[in-house]
């Protein structure tokens, strides 16, 4: 399956069941107040405790500098639109294809065999609690291979993390006729990116590496595809959670 048909499947979910997490006391360089401008590519899951309206936003446009392949501006952050506070939840930053999540300040890496399927990358951001009309927003250190395509997905979920409360993505970040040879490759949210050769190489890039992941993303259409979730050890400071994964069927919204 191409990477391009990937994203166009309808309705898929990354899910994680979690029976104990670490919340940390405070969001260490989480900035409180708005978030980044875009929630595209989200979509409500698992009903919220009353009260509780979470969502996610990402940078609507980002860049990469093509000698390191670092991103820049990238931000992501969870919002609660809600009337009541959140309480415990759990913001997961997870790469895709030729976009690599590097660091989340804050957050805790996903050991690489616990990586949710068809990533390479992910950061756990626990939140003791969000209150009413508040949001937390992490600067994401991302690599991005303009030579591939590349995605992120920002999935919520509850403190034990059996529920996802929220997903956005895996969505997209891409140009359509990006050049390895510029300094500079800027990416808008939401666009497929049209793999570049890489300098000195007269031929075009392929976009295949991410045929192998096979994960497709949150999209507007009803229907939702059951999948596994995945879980990691996790070691934070003031204490441990341990993650398990399982396997359950998502309910059609």
């Amino acid at each position: 399956m191409s990477s391009r048909r990937q994203v166009k499947i309808a309705g898929s979910l990354l899910t994680a069941t979690v029976t104990a997490v670490v919340i940390l006391p405070f969001a260490a360089v989480a900035d409180d107040g708005p978030g980044p401008g875009s929630s595209e590519g989200g979509k409500a899951m698992d009903t919220a405790p009353a009260g509780v309206k979470l969502t996610t936003g990402l940078s609507e446009k980002i860049s990469v500098d093509n000698s390191t392949k670092e991103t820049k501006n990238l931000v992501a952050s969870v919002s609660n639109q809600g009337t009541k506070d959140s309480g415990k939840i759990n913001l997961l930053v997870v790469g895709f294809d030729g976009m690599t999540i590097k660091d989340v300040p804050g957050c805790t890496a996903l050991a690489g065999k616990d990586l949710p399927k068809g990533s390479n990358s992910a950061f756990s951001c626990g939140i003791a609690n969000l209150a009413a009309g508040k949001s937390q927003s992490y600067k994401v250190a991302a690599t991005f291979d303009v030579t591939k395509t590349g995605k992120i997905c920002l999935p919520v979920q509850s403190g034990d993390g059996k529920k996802t409360f929220w997903q956005q993505g895996p969505v997209p970040f891409g140009n359509t006729s990006p050049s390895p040879n510029a300094p500079v490759t800027p990416l808008l949210l939401g666009t497929e990116n049209k793999p570049a050769a890489p300098a000195g190489d007269k031929g075009g890039g392929t976009g295949d590496a991410g045929d192998k992941g096979n994960l497709p993303s949150t999209g507007p259409a009803d229907e939702v595809l059951p999948l596994g979730a995945v879980g990691a050890a996790l070691l934070a400071v003031g204490g441990a959670g341990l993650w398990w994964s399982s396997r359950r069927p998502v309910a059609k919204n």
